[in-house]
């Protein structure tokens, strides 16, 4: 999948002269954490954070006024203190290549670009919920369970066969490229089903080791 399939669209930004009191006061009143700094044709000039903002922040043994400090920080613009040659990505970015990117860099975001203009943004939390929703977190009615695989060809396809010849529906399925220290592949499924404790009874028969289970609440 692509970072155009999870991509913030709808994005506030901010202008190099844009004070900082007024960025602070839109990231506030929309709950944005990034401001993308852009030019009337929406050309990317920089990128604007919550890190910046805490950083120009008075420290708390200041010895100025509420009033001085207002003062100063009326002064002073968005383009003083962005991110001046931010990373970014197009919307036919791959989302786990996204996801490298944001995590080897340790930052929060990544404007989207296409034909030079800023067309959304893909923050930290866009990545984590994606990859949340393919290990069936929030699938409701469902039954995950974690299964000790051997690492060899058919393996994964037999297992899923065994539950949709019981009668189950997978949903997702989700599985580390490495095994663990039993040397076994360790693999994660969620499933619907109409009696899923009888079904995963019925795997442990066939031999299946079950690690962990979770079944539907009623």
């Amino acid at each position: 999948m692509y970072v155009a399939q999870i991509m913030s669209k709808e994005i506030d930004t901010a202008t190099v002269d844009m004070k900082l009191s007024h960025a602070a006061q839109l990231m506030r009143d929309n709950r944005r954490r990034f401001l993308p700094v852009v030019d009337e044709q929406r050309h990317l000039l920089g990128l604007f954070s919550h890190r910046e903002l805490a950083k120009a922040a008075p420290s708390s043994i200041t010895t100025l006024s509420v009033g001085e400090v207002n003062y100063l920080t009326s002064k002073v613009t968005v383009g003083q203190l962005m991110q001046k040659k931010p990373l970014t990505c197009a919307p036919n970015t791959l989302i786990e290549e996204a996801g490298r990117l944001i995590r080897e860099n340790k930052i929060g975001c990544l404007p989207v670009m296409e034909n030079d203009q800023v067309i959304g943004v893909v923050t930290e939390t866009d990545i984590l919920d994606f990859f949340l929703d393919i290990t069936g977190c929030n699938l409701e009615e469902s039954t995950r369970i974690a299964v000790h695989l051997e690492d060899e060809k058919g393996a994964l396809g037999d297992l899923l066969d065994r539950i949709n010849d019981f009668g189950g529906y997978v949903a997702t399925v989700v599985s580390p490229l490495s095994p663990d220290e039993s040397g076994k592949r360790i693999v994660i499924v969620s499933y619907r089903s109409y009696s899923p404790a009888d079904l995963d009874s019925h795997l442990r028969e066939l031999g299946y080791e079950i690690i962990t289970e979770e079944l539907p609440v009623k």
